[in-house]
């Protein structure tokens, strides 16, 4: 007996299964320190899986979840997950284990085990970030003009945003998509940032517009000399609330707070002329003119659904 090797006093488990957590734990009650060795992630092993057991029809998790417990609390056992055995070298009673442990990337003390993890895995979920498209060869030639010569005019891109926005807006009426996605791309403004000053001010539409912007002063001082009275007038004429255009696209209703011509109230303008001291009677005169001016230019032009037959 003397001639034998001194043994050391812990042990290693090859799988973290049903049969491996047992072994384990008769090893730890009797004194070894145990090393358990799993390849999985986590122990428990095929058992995990199963709903009933053979022959008994036991409940399998009801069986296994005592011995995870007791397993991952022992103080004689410790767990080695997600490692695999590469080699085993000495002889009976003195063995020297490799083991490869693999990485997770996870702090293993701060884990509570939610899986959230796999979801935003970065070797599963390669961020891959798309080549830049240009939108300049899908954007129409004349829009792509419009937009250059208004770029331009401007030295600093920080500071060109609302007086482009608005140049825009006096070229085409309004605020339409592709002019603001070659807008952004050729100021290099984020499109986000120009749709967020669109929205903000209420000068900027996003919507087509009339060719004739109605605008109604609602301030103190022309609300109480009948603004209000006004703007009600020019809806049962034209058929439009606030906002909304003619379906012929000539007439846009806007209520606005101040116009900035206080001693003139109440004041309208149509387009940039203004009109003050307003009544009913005279508003009523002045979209008698513009009517007729907008028949006018109504027939002069061609209709496009005429052009699209022929």
């Amino acid at each position: 007996m003397s001639d034998n090797p001194k043994k050391v006093g812990s042990v290693l488990v090859v799988g973290g299964g049903i049969a491996g957590m047992q072994a384990a734990l008769d090893c730890a009650n009797s004194g070894f320190k145990v090393y358990l060795l799993e390849q999985q992630p986590a122990i428990g092993g095929n058992m995990a899986r199963l709903d009933k057991t053979f022959p008994t029809n036991d409940c399998a998790m009801c069986m296994l979840s005592p011995k995870l417990v007791e397993t991952g609390r022992h103080l004689n056992i410790e767990i080695i997950s997600y490692a695999d055995l590469k080699k085993l070298e000495g002889q009976a009673g003195n063995f020297t284990a490799t083991i490869n442990k693999r990485a997770r990337f996870v702090d293993l003390e701060k884990c509570t085990g939610c899986g959230d993890c796999i979801n935003y895995c970065m070797a599963r979920n390669k961020i891959s970030i798309p080549p830049p498209v240009s939108v300049r060869d899908k954007t129409a030639p004349e829009v792509v003009a419009k937009v250059d010569a208004i770029v331009t005019k401007f030295d600093d891109p920080a500071g060109m945003v609302i007086g482009a926005l608005q140049d825009v807006q006096n070229e085409f009426g309004y605020l339409r998509q592709d002019a603001m996605m070659y807008l952004s791309e050729r100021s290099g403004i984020s499109l986000s940032r120009l749709y967020a000053m669109a929205r903000f001010y209420g000068a900027l539409s996003l919507k087509p517009r009339g060719r004739f912007i109605i605008r109604v002063c609602l301030g103190t001082a022309c609300h109480l000399k009948g603004g209000g009275n006004i703007a009600k007038a020019i809806t049962r004429e034209l058929g439009i609330e606030n906002g909304e255009t003619t379906r012929d696209m000539m007439f846009t209703l806007e209520r606005v707070h101040c116009l900035g011509a206080c001693a003139l109230a109440p004041v309208v303008t149509v387009n940039e002329k203004y009109y003050g001291n307003m009544t009913t009677r005279k508003i009523m005169a002045i979209l008698e003119q513009y009517q007729t001016s907008a028949e006018s230019i109504a027939s002069t032009e061609s209709d496009p659904r005429e052009e699209a037959v022929a």
